[in-house]
């Protein structure tokens, strides 16, 4: 069969010159130059003290009290900060209203901020933690999953999904298994750690500069620890150094704490984490277990699903009620499921409280869907790419979700038959069943996994942005707006769809510093939308300057304002052509507004959260990716051979950007079902707290055949420049790598073939050689 061509994007039209262009990160030549700032970096005001934490050592207990009258004799050190210095609400502001400011009574976990010290330096600080003894009275603690089910220990109520009935479904069904897997967590590791620097200003105002994900939220938490309005806040964040969901809700928690001792000691005062205080109080991604019982007919397709999905949250609901919600969404990924019931538990562990993650819960749904399937082709005898196709989405029929969507915008059965061809799926299968024949001690695996991901926030509120745009008398163009830069190229895209609207070159646009001084209430950037979001509401702003400044030239030339074009840095009528900067000066001359302010609601979605039924995401991300590994059977040992990807990002609006997103994303869900393991101990310390025991993938671990290639067709719903969001889909895209290796594991491993392969992830070469049946529990 030929080959076939996968079609190049449409090139954008005359006036689109930015949009659609691999421009580079508008931030790159200073980051190379190391003149990009981050907090740490910013001069610091005269009288900045510095803060360390005081971490508690045990995973649950009474705490009777805090002797810190060695730390303060120490010299430099200005004070201690507690629960009782909060001159506020001593709970922070997160929704579930179920986690203090500093320890209060009792310690939840290990690593729990019981207050701080603060000293002139951050040596100094960091000493004097080390002479506060905290008096903590021992008391049971719940630290497994299995603990938290057995004891009903949940942070938010239990949430059960249902369509069709399930029951009968399986009672029916030709084929019938069950099993289990558990799915580990997963460190945030971004390169800036956690940071925030306080500064009081005159009449009960701050200043706050937080590495957040969130500024509006920041500013909400810190006004409420000190008593405050909002308004008296305000929060700058430039640029981070990483977030992946680590800094939407947890980067709060340092701007408080910061905050409580600045007003304290009435001076500013920052505070960063180090690389081990960050993996000890910081959450990471919700580690899942899951057990289901699966009905199916002779062709693999399910007609019947019992499914448990048990989140371990950690002490605080934090994020974990949406993270749970979205499990909830993405356990079907691309697949109808006509008879299901979903039961998610939302478990209270006393370990670090669990966060956003990219995927946000989608990929501990998607991963679930993809093992049963597996595990029902290996059942079968079938190749698993048959009973995946046998199972997907239909475009008119089997197109509902279990909550209820309708998938109106399904590309995977063209998109996923032409990755099996590019790929060389079905001609590797054989030649890789005919070398394990041969090969004693390592075996190979292939297989493709598709990925259906949401976009919108779950949460339908947080569905809104604004932005400013400035057009300055000399032509150039300042745009701000409520997205935050953590290095994925957010500001470079919004920059991009201005300079488009406006027809300026993009060296002319600037996006300065995210800030709830210029705009108010921002969402989060999170949930893939930061572009669909921001960009749309950057994009409204540049159109209302430009339609001033196209009714100001048709007064001039006489003409309809539909006439005028703006393009190439010129205003264009039907009589004359003119400078952009030209008209400018002359509609500033003629008092005409040069700046606007926009808003964006994403349409169409609605969802009802006591049921999880609804309209809860604009629209679909899809992909694929067939990935090949090798196993040692003898170690455990795996590699990676290679990579074949293709994924949908609608009219790309930077493609280089967005392929650089999505093998990001690929390498980080790799890591997350490899080498990332996170090991807490009986006594509810976690081991894996440094680099020299985490292990992130490194350019060893990078296949040498990695190849990437993008879906041509733009999104079908009405997206700013027919784009799609590109952060959090292609890491889903890495449980290819998963289920590869679960392939490898069944052709290494002796007794029945058809049996399931039980592989914890992450597939560690001990949790490898356990599923191999070679290494006893």
């Amino acid at each position: 069969m030929k080959t076939p061509e996968i079609p190049r994007q449409a090139l954008p039209s005359p006036d689109r010159a930015a949009m659609g262009q691999p421009h580079i990160h508008e931030s790159a030549r200073a980051q190379v130059a190391g003149a990009a700032h981050y907090i740490d970096d910013l001069p610091e005001v005269k009288g900045t003290l510095y803060a360390a934490p005081i971490l508690s050592t045990v995973a649950h207990g009474r705490l009777n009290g805090v002797d810190a009258s060695a730390a303060l004799s120490l010299p430099g050190v200005h004070g201690v900060v507690l629960a009782a210095d909060v001159p506020g609400d001593k709970i922070l502001a997160a929704f579930a209203h179920d986690a203090p400011v500093f320890a209060i009574e009792t310690v939840q976990f290990v690593g729990q901020v019981i207050g701080l010290v603060v000293a002139d330096s951050v040596m100094q600080a960091r000493r004097a933690v080390r002479a506060v003894k905290p008096d903590i009275t021992p008391l049971p603690a719940v630290l497994t999953v299995q603990e938290a089910l057995k004891a009903e220990s949940h942070v938010l109520p239990p949430v059960f999904v249902r369509r069709g009935d399930a029951a009968t479904g399986l009672a029916q069904s030709r084929h019938r298994l069950s099993g289990a897997l558990e799915v580990g967590g997963q460190e945030h590791f971004y390169l800036e750690g956690q940071i925030a620097y306080a500064l009081p200003l005159e009449q009960k105002q701050w200043w706050i500069y937080s590495s957040t994900q969130h500024p509006g939220e920041v500013q909400h938490w810190v006004a409420h620890a000190l008593g405050l309005d909002n308004h008296a806040v305000r929060v700058e964040c430039r640029r981070m150094g990483g977030g992946f969901g680590g800094k939407e809700t947890q980067a709060g928690h340092l701007a408080v704490w910061a905050a409580v001792a600045a007003n304290k000691l009435g001076r500013p005062v920052k505070l960063r984490l180090d690389r081990d205080e960050d993996f000890m109080l910081t959450g990471k991604r919700h580690p899942f277990a899951y057990a289901y019982d699966v009905g199916f007919d002779d062709t693999g397709r399910i007609t019947g699903l019992q499914l448990q999905m048990a989140a371990n949250c950690g002490f605080s609901a934090d994020l974990s009620g949406p993270v749970a919600d979205r499990a909830v969404f993405h356990a079907d990924n691309a697949y109808f499921l006509e008879n299901v019931e979903i039961a998610s538990y939302r478990c209270r562990t006393n370990t670090q409280s669990h966060t956003a993650f990219r995927g946000f819960g989608g990929p501990q749904g998607v991963i679930i869907i993809e093992a049963i399937l597996g595990d029902i082709a290996r059942a079968l005898g079938r190749d698993a790419q048959d009973v995946r196709l046998a199972n997907l989405y239909g475009t008119t029929e089997r197109n509902v979700t279990h909550y209820q969507m309708a998938v109106e915008d399904n590309i995977l059965h063209e998109l996923l038959p032409t990755l099996e061809q590019t790929s060389g799926y079905r001609q590797r299968q054989a030649e890789i069943a005919a070398w394990n024949a041969k090969s004693p001690v390592l075996k190979r695996g292939i297989a493709i996994t598709p990925v259906k991901f949401g976009i919108s926030f779950t949460a339908t509120l947080f569905n809104q942005a604004g932005a400013l745009v400035h057009v300055y008398t000399d032509g150039s163009v300042q745009v701000n707006h409520g997205g935050t830069e953590m290095g994925q190229g957010l500001h470079t895209k919004v920059a991009q769809i201005v300079a488009d609207e406006l027809g300026v070159p993009l060296a002319r646009v600037l996006v300065t510093a995210s800030d709830t001084g210029k705009v108010p209430n921002a969402s989060a950037t999170a949930a893939s939308s930061g572009t669909d979001l921001n960009g749309r509401a950057a994009q409204y702003a540049a159109r209302h300057v430009r339609d001033n400044l196209a009714a100001f030239v048709c007064g001039l030339d006489g003409c309809g304002a539909g006439a005028i074009r703006f393009a190439g840095g010129q205003v264009i009528s039907p009589k004359a052509v003119r400078s952009f900067e030209t008209v400018v000066k002359e509609a500033y001359a003629n008092r005409i507004q040069l700046w606007s302010d926009g808003f964006y609601r994403t349409p169409k979605i609605h969802y009802d959260k006591a049921t999880l039924t609804g309209r809860p995401f604009y629209y679909f991300s899809y992909g694929a990716a067939c990935t090949e590994v090798v196993i040692d059977t003898l170690t455990g040992e795996n590699r990676v051979l290679a990579v074949d990807i293709l994924h949908d990002v609608g009219h790309s609006i930077n493609p280089a950007i967005d392929l650089g997103q999505i093998e990001g994303g690929f390498v980080q869900g790799m890591g997350w079902l490899t080498t990332e393991q996170l090991v807490w101990n009986d006594k509810g310390t976690l081991a894996t707290h440094a680099p020299s025991t985490y292990k992130i993938p490194a350019t060893g671990d990078i296949p040498a055949h990695f190849k990437v290639q993008l879906w041509p067709e733009a999104n079908r719903e009405d997206n700013v420049g027919g784009s799609k969001a590109v952060g959090e889909p292609p890491l889903m895209l890495a449980i290819s790598v998963y289920e590869a290796l679960r392939n490898a594991v069944a052709a290494g491993r002796e007794g029945d073939a058809a049996a399931p392969v039980v592989l914890t992830a992450p597939a560690t070469a001990e949790n490898v050689l356990k599923a191999l049946g070679r290494l006893g529990e």
